[in-house]
Parts: C-alpha cells; sequence; structure tokens
C-alpha cells in the first residue's frame, strides 16, 4: 500500500490525538458493585459517599443504566436514582485513584 506523504501527516496526526487518550484510559481505575440496600443509594449515603469522593484529588465517575454523574456532586449522585439491585460502575482517574478506589469499594460493601 503507498500512502501519499498527506496521508502519512494525517496517520501521524490522529495517532498523536488518540494515543494520550488511550494511554490515559488505561491508567484509569475502576469497579463494579451491585446494591444490596433495599433503599438503594438515597439521601444519607449518597451524602457520605460524595463527602469521601471529595477527600480525593482524582475525578471520580459514577455510572449505572447509562447514565454518568460526578461522584462529588449531591445532586447529579441522587439524580441517578440508583435503586436496589442496580449494577454500578465507579471510575476514578487521577493521581490518588489507586486509594480512592480502594476506600470508595470498601464503602460499597459496607454500606450499599
Amino acid at each position: 500500500m503507498n500512502l501519499t506523504k498527506a496521508d502519512r501527516t494525517r496517520i501521524i496526526k490522529l495517532i498523536e490525538i488518540l494515543l494520550p487518550r488511550m494511554e490515559r484510559k488505561m491508567r484509569m481505575r475502576e469497579f463494579t458493585y451491585t446494591i444490596k440496600n433495599a433503599y438503594g443509594i438515597h439521601a444519607r449515603p449518597a451524602g457520605m459517599l460524595v463527602k469521601m469522593a471529595c477527600e480525593f484529588d482524582s475525578s471520580i465517575r459514577l455510572e449505572c443504566g447509562g447514565k454518568t454523574a460526578d461522584l462529588k456532586r449531591i445532586m447529579a449522585v441522587m439524580a441517578m436514582q440508583v435503586k436496589c439491585s442496580q449494577t454500578v460502575t465507579v471510575i476514578c482517574d487521577g493521581p490518588d485513584q489507586d486509594l480512592a478506589v480502594s476506600k470508595l469499594e470498601e464503602f460499597f460493601k459496607e454500606k450499599l
């Protein structure tokens, strides 16, 4: 296959754009958990969860049923209306992501 110089330049630019995104995604830490609390993520555990998430510098997201919320924003977490038996994914990305994942996973197991 013969590529023109313009094609090679486009490919290189595309790689330069995508590579950092792929590397970043590979560094992210996440876990999934099925909610066992009969009331789901209601006000009290949501508040405790947000308070804990705010202790970390990492970006922390909660995903469930096609929705995503910033775990550091109480209204976003409450708006997700996570119910018992739903499976959530917590995604952490940042300098203290390992610690954040371990602490948050422990919280989910104990409280939710």
